[in-house]
């Protein structure tokens, strides 16, 4: 993939504090590293795959082929986006973060958007793991394991969850949608690197 291997190509040169190599890997004060860019690209599709998938599902009816294979994908696939996202927020405590760009007013907006959205992905894979647990049945991870069903507070938890669930993930369309507007403005009227640098490109200003 192009991006790729513009990441290896831009980061396999840049030199840490100690003088030497600095892995591909972690990210910089410059670029973002391999494994944030994977994550960031990775999440965005499987968020925008499981927002489609749980808009189609919920309008099959008991004698359509998917009626349970469609449900039991969307719980598996939500239970390892949960473990990708707990391991994205260590990896981002743990890793320098590229210096933003723009206004001051920018700024802050980005950084409200990245907590928000943090926080609302939270909250949509916790919510998700809530609904098919209420009633104490664990969730198959495509048969390499079950996450336990451990929390049960309401006989109309389902429903009441349910709901949440519904709203947070039209709350993190909307918040993705403007994320992305605000790359495009950056790419195409600021003409920095905001864009580009999370495509592994890194290009002086």
């Amino acid at each position: 993939m192009l991006f790729l291997n513009h990441v290896t190509r831009n980061n396999s040169t840049c030199q840490n504090n100690e003088g030497g190599q600095q892995t591909v890997l972690r990210n910089s004060s410059t670029s973002y590293g391999l494994v944030a860019i994977l994550m960031h690209w990775t999440m965005a599709l499987v968020i925008f795959a499981m927002f489609a998938l749980g808009l189609w599902m919920v309008e099959l009816n008991y004698y359509d082929n998917w009626y349970h294979d469609a449900p039991y994908i969307h719980k598996a696939i939500g239970m390892l986006l949960l473990f990708l996202l707990i391991f994205r927020f260590g990896w981002r405590l743990t890793n320098t973060r590229p210096q933003l760009m723009g206004e001051a007013w920018e700024k802050f907006i980005a950084l409200l958007v990245h907590r928000s959205h943090y926080l609302l992905l939270f909250a949509i894979t916790i919510t998700g793991y809530l609904i098919p647990t209420a009633e104490g049945v664990g969730i198959d991870l495509f048969g390499w394991f079950t996450v336990p069903a451990s929390f049960s507070f309401t006989k109309e938890q389902a429903d009441l969850i349910g709901l949440i669930h519904l709203y947070v993930a039209w709350a993190v369309i909307g918040l993705a949608a403007a994320h992305a507007g605000a790359a495009l403005k950056h790419h195409f009227i600021d003409r920095d690197n905001t864009l580009l640098r999370m495509l592994g490109i890194n290009k002086k200003n």
